[in-house]
């Protein structure tokens, strides 16, 4: 394809490229917001960051451990059961892209969907596509770091042979905790992002408000949910 004809095509489709850009830049410009707010200590993420360190610590005092393990095979069966949904939605999505015509009649009968052409709705079927593609890559890397997490709870010393310098012990094992539900949680947020692009498929001009509100949705809960001010009471309860 020439400069030309790329040229003709971003002109045809600017408004598809322009909901596409805004939907990038909400989901990567929320990513880097609330990783700064996590390092100063002012979303959820990080206040369960610092209960899973007292849980580790905790850990260390126990003779045994099969509690913590069984946490841990809890959070791993989470992850893989949205890794397993995320090959699902891939497949029924590849499924569509195999049978576009009757797809796009389905949508384009639909009063207040834009008419597309099949090149853009096949355009549009891999890009969402590749947000649950890597979806399922963030659960699975999630699965293996719980499952490395659930080893050093196994190789902590026991009880009456704990070493000097135990605590900074916890606290690298709750490190290797907070990773996999940092990964588990971004595929969590590709989910409701992958919501927000379906719209593309009626209208682009959909696609702006539902992502905003989808960003909406996901700030309230990891930065002013009632969860949130509970565990800032709990450490401070603890702190006193």
């Amino acid at each position: 394809m020439t400069t030309h004809e790329l040229g003709d095509l971003a002109a045809t489709y600017w408004s598809d490229l322009l909901a596409f850009g805004v939907w990038l830049a909400c989901w990567f410009g929320y990513l880097h917001y609330t990783e700064r707010t996590g390092r100063a200590g002012r979303n959820l993420i990080d206040e369960m960051a610092a209960q899973r360190a007292i849980w580790m610590r905790g850990m260390l005092g126990r003779d045994n451990r099969i509690l913590d393990i069984q946490i841990v095979r809890s959070a791993v069966q989470t992850a893989q059961f949205f890794a397993s949904t995320s090959l699902l939605v891939v497949a029924g999505l590849l499924t569509v892209l195999g049978a576009s015509d009757a797809a796009i009649q389905v949508v384009e009968d639909l009063p207040f969907a834009e008419v597309t052409s099949r090149t853009l709705w096949e355009i549009k079927v891999l890009a969402l596509a590749t947000v649950f593609v890597y979806a399922f890559f963030k659960f699975m890397w999630s699965v293996r770091q719980y499952n490395y997490c659930a080893v050093l709870i196994g190789g902590a010393a026991p009880l009456d042979r704990l070493p000097e310098g135990s605590e900074q012990s916890a606290d690298d094992i709750a490190w290797v905790a907070t990773l996999a539900a940092k990964h588990s949680n971004h595929g969590t947020r590709a989910y409701y992002f992958g919501f927000a692009l379906l719209t593309w498929f009626l209208h682009p001009l959909a696609v702006l408000p539902a992502t905003l509100w989808v960003v909406a949705v996901i700030w309230r809960r990891e930065h002013r949910s009632k969860t949130l001010a509970r565990l800032r009471a709990l450490a401070e309860r603890s702190e006193d």
